[in-house]
């Protein structure tokens, strides 16, 4: 092959590779667009991610673990972290908890609760989780603040919602957030981790209605990745507590424990009688609206007739 023909076989083969290479020089969006934000959440793996103990073992030793100092009262400057510390907070307010998204779909390793061997209240619920897990907006809102805190929640995100509450998202490996960004339920916010106070991976999850730190379990049915029901009824004599509706329980609580009415565990449907509505049947059988008109493929503009059978299981 003679020299000149080398050289434009040579140049031939740039003209059709420079075309590709320019093709692949794709301009990103911006490091917090939608986008961008999942492809981070969807492909980050850390390497720590090989070193993992399977089956949770290492997660299953958090609830021995020290709880992490309260952000909201301890090592902090009130004006950043908790802007409700002379607030008048009402004994009560029923706050809307439709349009959720659940944190993450990991098993509780950790409950909400007073911690004796430690003097300590853990102020909110630990979630299993490995590495590099995709952490989610509970509700609707606007990133308050993201921050570091190397003796307590790590790396650590607070969202403020327009249903009142505040929700809180600690042990971060990676926020994918900044401050008076709005989000939706369910939009990416972070990566996973054991950043901070922490023996393993895991999310530390709060919810949190002007300072109080309501029991999550009030409000989340994490078994089920669920809400217990539409709204949550605050009041500072019972945010501590978690509910539990599942058929089994409702039989065993009175009407004056539970607000609504008992109902046979064993029914798997219902037969709509004249003047039910949605609310009033997912309220009798300790159901969210919403989880009744999924079980149903009901949409929210879905009405009911009398005679109607509805699945409740």
């Amino acid at each position: 092959m003679t020299k000149i023909r080398k050289i434009t076989i040579i140049c031939l083969g740039l003209t059709l590779i420079t075309p590709f290479v320019k093709a692949q020089q794709i301009i990103s969006k911006s490091a917090h667009s939608d986008m961008h934000k999942q492809l981070l959440a969807n492909q980050a793996k850390s390497k720590d991610q090989i070193r993992l103990i399977e089956k949770n073992t290492f997660i299953d030793l958090l609830d021995e673990a020290e709880p992490e100092l309260d952000i909201y009262t301890e090592g902090w400057n009130s004006k950043s972290v908790n802007p409700f510390k002379d607030a008048d907070v009402p004994d009560s307010k029923i706050i809307d908890v439709t349009g959720y998204a659940m944190p993450c779909p990991g098993r509780v390793t950790s409950p909400y609760g007073y911690r004796a061997r430690f003097r300590r209240m853990h102020k909110g619920i630990d979630l299993g989780i490995h590495n590099n897990d995709t952490i989610y907006a509970a509700f609707d809102g606007k990133i308050r603040l993201t921050a570091y805190e190397r003796k307590g929640y790590g790396n650590y995100v607070i969202i403020r919602h327009p249903n009142g509450l505040e929700t809180v998202y600690g042990h971060l490996n990676k926020t994918l957030v900044k401050p008076d960004e709005t989000v939706r339920a369910g939009d990416p916010i972070a990566l996973g981790g054991s950043t901070g106070r922490s023996t393993g991976p895991h999310l530390h999850f709060e919810t949190r209605f002007m300072g109080y730190a309501i029991n999550p379990a009030a409000i989340f049915d994490f078994a089920n990745q669920t809400t217990h029901t539409d709204t949550y009824a605050f009041s500072k004599s019972t945010y501590t507590q978690g509910r539990n509706y599942a058929p089994a329980n409702i039989l065993a609580q009175s009407e004056s424990q539970n607000p609504y009415k008992a109902a046979k565990s064993s029914r798997s449907s219902y037969r709509v009688k004249k003047g039910d509505t949605l609310s009033s049947i997912a309220r009798s059988y300790g159901l969210s609206v919403t989880r009744l008109r999924k079980l149903n493929g009901l949409g929210k503009s879905s009405s009911i007739r009398s005679g109607q059978i509805l699945k409740l299981k």
